[in-house]
């Protein structure tokens, strides 16, 4: 499985605009952490609900895209109508880039 995150806007999108996407291939992960990661990431699948306002100034948005077996799954969220699965896979995420 590959994760793509990307952030945009927010009071760093000057800075954001010019740096690529973060990639992770779960193929070089340790077992127990790539088991973790398809967790949240099947947990972060959105399902309907109803739509929240997304009004905040200077809010930041994420695009994670899952690329497994062939298929794309596209999910994005922002700062004001994320979803606290979504929250857990995007800290679990940021926590991995920084440890690089």
């Amino acid at each position: 499985m590959k994760v793509t995150l990307e952030t945009h806007g927010g009071q760093a999108a000057a800075i954001n605009l010019r740096l690529p996407p973060k990639v992770l291939d779960t193929d070089t992960l340790p077992k127990n952490a790539s088991a973790e990661l398809a967790r949240l990431v099947a947990g972060a699948v959105p399902v309907p609900t109803a739509e929240r306002p997304d009004h905040a100034r200077d809010a930041m948005s994420y695009t994670i895209t899952v690329e497994d077996d062939g298929r794309s799954t596209v999910l994005t969220q922002s700062d004001t109508t994320m979803s606290p699965e979504f929250a857990t896979l995007l800290s679990w995420l940021e926590n991995h880039f920084a440890q690089q």
